[in-house]
């Protein structure tokens, strides 16, 4: 059909969400080393214009915590590069878990500072 498939925009959603925490200083690697895990919670897509393949993308990402600082929530804008053209928007909530454990737990505290620029000094 000359479209991207639809479950791809899921992918580049997870794809610019590790990005992002890395670019806050907060790779998922140094989440999983303190034990912690981040499963999803809640995910919404809405569809404005397919991208066609072969088309350059942007992924615009904002996380933001709940007040709760129990989940993190990524809202996402796809463009194409071209035009800057919405083409799908939507996000993902996830939840932090401490490993073997089933209740929510709040977020690291390094994560907390880094996304609402408090550093506590």
């Amino acid at each position: 059909m000359g479209i991207v498939y639809h479950a791809h925009y899921v992918d580049w959603f997870e794809y610019a969400r590790t990005e992002a925490l890395r670019e806050i200083g907060l790779p998922y690697k140094e989440i999983s080393e303190n034990g912690i895990t981040l499963p999803v919670v809640d995910l919404a897509l809405k569809f404005h214009t397919s991208a066609r393949y072969d088309d350059e993308i942007l992924v615009e990402t904002t996380p933001s915590l709940s007040s709760s600082s129990l989940r993190l929530t990524c809202s996402y804008r796809i463009l194409r590069a071209s035009d800057n053209h919405l083409l799908v928007s939507g996000h993902v909530t996830l939840c932090f878990l401490q490993e073997g454990k089933t209740r929510p737990v709040p977020a690291p505290l390094m994560l907390q500072q880094l996304l609402t620029g408090d550093s506590h000094e």
